[in-house]
């Protein structure tokens, strides 16, 4: 950038130049090492003097600008264009300034927040590329173990946007690593980037606040725009607008989407694990027959239309008001194949189905064959008179079915923790789990609703043997908490076997096992340096 500055005083004019140092001297014709001194014709070995000066400048973190200037004499127009090769050359240059930028004070810990959450974070900028590369270091997207990494692995994590764009997009994709620095940056370098992480499948976020933002930010999935300093352009290509202009704003976005999706996981778990204990429930009562050869129902009717619209309907709304679980963020992004029925969430449902649906059976069965007479009667699916053990076995199926949807809205809160350690950190390691449910309010108050609604509908004549075809219970409540117990005990124990397996995945995966976040983020490019360091020391022998 440059200024034409008139001194009214000696009535001369003089234009002063500030730019990137490489720019600036090549404009530049001489030098003042002196200010007693004449100005010293400008040499390739006093460039390349100032070129390692603000090498070591830049290396400390701080931003470097060249400043020139020279008398300015030709002719100037108020109000006309001026062109700016005429002013921009035969400089003198007068010195190197340092710019202390430092980061953001939440710019570090958003980086750590990053990748815990398996996000990784490129940073491309227009700084010179020992800047960049201090900064990117200070907030941690730079390994703070570079010398560990091989040449080949350190060069592709920090290149200028020349040596980049030099690249054809198969040696961009035949990187040990897409660089997680550029420097000097143009808006067609931060567009290739954005393609070359596409073609690397994966999901691209990218910010920015100027003009020559908008490009990348239009091809990019989701592109976010600066509020506050970022450009009109800027804001018109991007798909989100940050009012803060700060970068923890994009993880508490990131942590509140990743609730949403958690939440929709478990209405739709329990939902459809609900509906599959129902289904096997009424499609194995088939087997139960009564004198005429006719189907004696576990459940009636109306007790699954109870069921699916209030006991576990209103619990299903509820879990929407879920808060995020305590590793919201310290877990891999979801894939967006799966979507929302992941084989883990498919292998719940088919799980807390199966094992409702044969508790409930095993209640019917006990109270009818184990207790009762085992007498099936005759159109036991319609009136009581000569059905008195049916409707009992069948409020017993219907109790059980009811605590169990119930209780299952508390198990999905978290689908991996145990329900009585759902707060890993917590230390009260016997109250926890009241705190856990009582914290969503709406949720409590639903199961707390269908407990008691449960109660009408078992005592109230007509009622219950008219409408829901089955009548009050008494020692049969023995069945229904035993096997609420034994439901707890199978839903704790599957959750152990998944907690077991899924941490060995994620152990072979590496994504666990390391006691520091660096190694971990960082751990495949050190195996990757290992390799090549060792090809390197075959080679030499060779």
């Amino acid at each position: 950038m440059s200024v034409i500055y008139k001194n009214p005083h000696e009535n001369k004019m003089y234009a002063f130049t500030k730019g990137a140092v490489e720019r600036v001297i090549t404009s530049c014709s001489t030098y003042v090492s002196d200010p007693e001194k004449e100005p010293s014709e400008m040499t390739e070995d006093y460039q390349n003097q100032i070129l390692e000066n603000m090498e070591g400048l830049a290396k400390l973190g701080l931003r470097v600008l060249a400043l020139a200037s020279r008398e300015y004499n030709e002719e100037y127009v108020e109000g006309e264009e001026i062109d700016r090769s005429k002013v921009e050359n035969n400089l003198v240059f007068r010195g190197l300034i340092g710019l202390y930028d430092p980061p953001r004070p939440e710019s570090a810990p958003s980086v750590k927040s990053c990748h815990e959450a398996g996000i990784e974070v490129h940073m491309l900028t227009g700084d010179h590329p020992g800047t960049a590369r201090a900064i990117a270091g200070q907030v941690g997207i730079l390994p703070a173990k570079m010398g560990e990494l091989s040449k080949r692995v350190a060069d592709a994590m920090v290149m200028t946007a020349a040596q980049f764009d030099k690249l054809t997009d198969d040696e961009i994709d035949a990187l040990p690593v897409l660089p997680l620095v550029i420097a000097r940056c143009a808006p067609n370098t931060k567009v290739r980037m954005i393609e070359a992480l596409h073609r690397r499948e994966r999901f691209c976020a990218m910010t920015g606040d100027g003009v020559n933002d908008s490009p990348s930010l239009k091809r990019s999935d989701v592109g976010i725009a600066m509020g506050q300093a970022g450009s009109d352009v800027a804001k018109d290509a991007s798909d989100i607008i940050l009012t803060d202009d700060n970068f923890a704003s994009i993880l508490a976005a990131i942590e509140e989407g990743r609730r949403t999706f958690d939440n929709i996981q478990k209405f739709v778990l329990h939902l459809l694990a609900q509906n599959i204990a129902q289904a096997l429930t009424l499609l194995v009562g088939l087997a139960f027959k009564d004198s005429r050869g006719i189907s004696v129902f576990p459940l009636a009717p109306v007790e699954i239309l109870w069921i699916i619209m209030i006991t576990s309907g209103i619990p299903d709304m509820g879990l929407g008001f879920e808060v995020a679980e305590p590793n919201v963020m310290k877990r891999p992004p979801q894939s967006l194949k799966a979507g929302i029925f992941t084989w883990q969430i498919m292998i719940d449902m088919l799980v807390y189905g199966i094992w409702t649906a044969a508790l409930c059976l095993a209640a019917f069965a006990l109270v009818l064959f184990a207790f009762g007479n085992g007498n099936l009667g005759e159109n036991c699916n319609e009136a009581l008179e000569g059905c008195e053990t049916v409707f009992r076995a069948r409020a017993t199926c219907f109790a059980t079915l009811t605590w169990f949807s119930l209780f299952l809205a508390w198990e999905v809160i978290d689908m991996r923790r145990s329900f009585f350690r759902m707060q890993p950190d917590s230390n009260k390691y016997f109250t926890q789990w009241f705190w856990d449910i009582w914290r969503n309010k709406f949720l409590f108050s639903a199961v707390i609703f269908g407990l008691v609604m449960m109660f009408p509908l078992l005592y109230i004549p007509v009622i219950n043997d008219y409408v829901f075809k089955h009548t009050g219970i008494s020692w049969e409540w023995a069945v229904v908490f035993i096997e609420a117990f034994l439901w707890f005990c199978g839903a704790e124990f599957y959750k152990w076997i998944k907690r077991r397996v899924l941490h060995r995945q994620a152990m072979k995966a590496g994504t666990e096992g390391f006691e520091d976040l660096e190694d971990r983020v960082f751990s495949r490019y050190y195996t990757d340096s290992s390799s090549d360091v060792a090809n390197e020391k075959q080679n030499e022998k060779v």
